[in-house]
């Protein structure tokens, strides 16, 4: 089987069940934005500062190609099997966020992105998944998109909020608070 196809030459894609689409429409918009959300989650977890956390980062990126084959499925499509998200998949992020949490100070700021290099991959990835909920959301303004795909991607951007603080903590890197100028 070769790579190229040339299927797409035109500048169409299929979904899973054979509808054409264009390569423009925001459901390949989404769906491209969380592989590109997952290659940065592969960054992260390449950092020695995730060593510790590399089985909860591959589970992520698993869960992330379960999304994106949802949304590469056309609406409707009962013939083709995906793998479904469930509530135990927001649920194990929402247990991970915690226990970060127990060893953090409480947020008196909102933080600027930085101070360190793993730690200003952690936020780019977090602005891609914020992205990625953002076109997800406007897929399902025009079409069914089920709600645990939303779910799932809202909690892991606050997933990688929290992991943001924790590599911050762990490499002793300065958090910088952000403060209004009056």
């Amino acid at each position: 089987m070769k790579v190229y196809t040339k299927t797409g030459d035109k500048g169409t894609t299929a979904l899973f069940g054979g509808a054409r689409v264009s390569k423009a429409h925001i459901r390949i918009e989404s769906y491209g934005t969380v592989d590109e959300l997952n290659s940065h989650i592969g960054l992260l977890r390449d950092q020695p500062v995730n060593s510790n956390r590399h089985d909860i980062l591959v589970e992520i990126q698993d869960r992330l190609f379960t999304l994106g084959s949802i949304l590469a499925t056309e609406p409707g499509n009962t013939k083709v099997k995906v793998p479904a998200l469930t509530e135990k998949d927001v649920v194990a992020l929402e247990k991970s966020i915690d226990q970060m949490e127990e060893t953090l100070e409480p947020m008196k700021n909102f933080v600027l992105p930085g101070g360190h290099q793993s730690v200003s991959f952690c936020h780019i990835a977090r602005c891609v998944c914020r992205r990625a909920e953002r076109q997800i959301i406007a897929l399902a303004d025009h079409e069914d998109v089920p709600p645990i795909t939303i779910q799932f991607i809202n909690r892991l951007s606050d997933f990688l909020f929290v992991l943001s603080r924790k590599m911050t903590a762990e490499l002793g890197a300065p958090e910088t608070p952000w403060i209004a100028r009056k």
